[in-house]
């Protein structure tokens, strides 16, 4: 057994008795401001261990071969008629996916971009419009010409008025002439104006009449319109209700539209609404407005592409000098959509995280210069790939940040809004990371120490200082 006293003369802190200490005032003040100072550095100290800090690292992106970037955007394009508008993905690889209507929806709006009315469905996508066969070269003009002063005198005296809207230098128009010439003729024969009075075939320049043609928004030429008299009201925004046809343009077909027309006239005497069910898919509404506010996502590949807005369709021809492509940005962002929830908690932990994943938002893109054509507004998009993973490995979240530039160009083609789409292939990884435990230890311990230690110097000092004054003051020598 080891004795009492051996075990003594191990003791690192052998102890003076209390009546060779003396207290001092200066002391006991070093003590108090030693221990406010211990209390204040622990609580910082603990307050570091409690709170998470991060490391930022850029590495390569960890994206397998088949991920796919979903695209959400919400544009408002004040002068490009939902009836054309068509939005288009292509990239490098060769991916050409044309006028996407799955996960698109466009509504139509004025040029103040308020809504006009109800969502804007364009319809299944048409097969190849037929055309007659033989083009016949002596035909009679059987259609009536209509013009600014005469259109809303016939438009409200026939209960149905037929107008191709056309351009005599388009081709498609062209095509058509002869058909619609041919189909005016046959039903002036059997419906005739003056004596039936049912229907009315006619025919608008839109090369003379551009303020009439740009009053029923046609875009696109030829468009054929379908007018009923009683259900063509102004609505509350002043834009005309009626259908536009999408059909065959040979003569037989246009006959037999017309006809099937005429022959609804009954129950929509009774009935004042377009809600004539045949063809469906010949005979949609037309739009309200010359506007259009597109929304929706795409997805595409992780590779340079683009994303292209345009005024599209495989039967009708678009004048480019008539064409603007102005338009408001609501939304654009890249990504999974994070709910406000998330964004807040990763805010809190990284302040500067978020400030760049929809920074086109709200931006106006406007072509100043409307005397010129051709314009085509280009934004060069670059974007980067975030990802926040936790202490314990999770992913807190996936977000794409980018950088945007925007300029206008001239183009030989339509004028269209194009998105150029840069992927950088370095991502930006957030790891939570927090102090251990021991290390926590080891500060409060070299705090407490530390204090008490410069504490102990200083007092001595002052002490020391104290009775070299007094001594001095006493006349006393060294």
């Amino acid at each position: 057994m080891i004795s009492a006293s051996k075990l003594k003369s191990v003791d690192f802190y052998r102890k003076i008795p209390r009546d060779l200490t003396e207290a001092s005032l200066s002391g006991a003040g070093l003590s108090i401001i030693a221990a406010f100072s211990m209390i204040f550095l622990f609580g910082m100290e603990l307050n570091n261990y409690l709170t998470v800090s991060t490391a930022t690292s850029v590495i390569v992106d960890q994206s397998s071969d088949g991920d796919f970037l979903r695209i959400d955007f919400n544009i408002s394009f004040p002068a490009l008629s939902c009836e054309f508008a068509s939005v288009d993905v292509k990239d490098v690889l060769g991916t050409n996916r044309l006028n996407i209507t799955k996960t698109v929806r466009k509504f139509s709006i004025d040029s103040s971009l308020r809504p006009t009315g109800a969502e804007f469905h364009s319809g299944p996508v048409a097969n190849a419009v037929r055309h007659d066969d033989e083009v016949d070269e002596e035909y009679d003009e059987g259609s009536f010409a209509l013009t600014e002063q005469n259109f809303d005198k016939y438009v409200h005296q026939f209960p149905l008025t037929i107008v191709n809207f056309y351009a005599p230098w388009c081709s498609w128009c062209q095509r058509l002439k002869p058909s619609w010439e041919k189909a005016a003729k046959i039903m002036k024969e059997r419906y005739d104006p003056e004596m039936d009075g049912r229907i009315l075939v006619t025919k608008v320049d839109c090369t003379r009449e551009g303020d009439l043609c740009r009053r029923n928004h046609i875009q696109g030429y030829p468009s054929i319109r379908i007018f009923r008299k009683g259900t063509d009201l102004r609505s509350d925004h002043g834009h005309h209700e009626h259908e536009s046809y999408y059909g065959d343009r040979d003569t037989e077909s246009l006959v037999k539209m017309m006809e099937s027309l005429v022959e609804s006239l009954p129950k929509e005497s009774q009935k004042l609404a377009l809600e004539d069910k045949s063809n469906v898919a010949e005979k949609r509404p037309a739009p309200s407005a010359g506007g259009c506010r597109i929304e929706g996502y795409v997805r595409v590949k992780k590779v340079p592409g683009f994303l292209i807005v345009s005024a599209r369709s495989e039967s009708h021809s678009f004048d480019a000098s008539q064409m603007n492509m102005s338009h408001v940005i609501n939304h654009l962002s890249f990504g999974r959509k994070l709910t406000p929830r998330a964004m807040s908690d990763v805010k809190r932990l990284i302040p500067y995280i978020g400030s760049s994943h929809d920074r086109l938002n709200g931006r106006s893109f406007i072509n100043p210069r409307v005397s010129e054509a051709n314009v085509t507004i280009e934004h060069y998009i670059q974007i980067v790939k975030t990802e926040v993973i936790t202490r314990k490995g999770y992913k807190l979240i996936e977000e794409y940040e980018y950088t945007a530039h925007s300029s206008l160009a001239h183009s030989v083609d339509i004028p269209v809004a194009k998105f150029h789409l840069e992927l950088s292939p370095m991502q930006v990884l957030i790891t939570e990371s927090q102090r251990s435990f021991s290390h926590f230890i080891t500060n409060v311990c070299a705090i407490i120490g530390g204090v008490f230690t410069v504490a102990g110097i200083i007092d001595s000092i002052l002490h020391n200082t104290i009775k070299i004054v007094k001594k001095i003051e006493i006349g006393k020598n060294f």
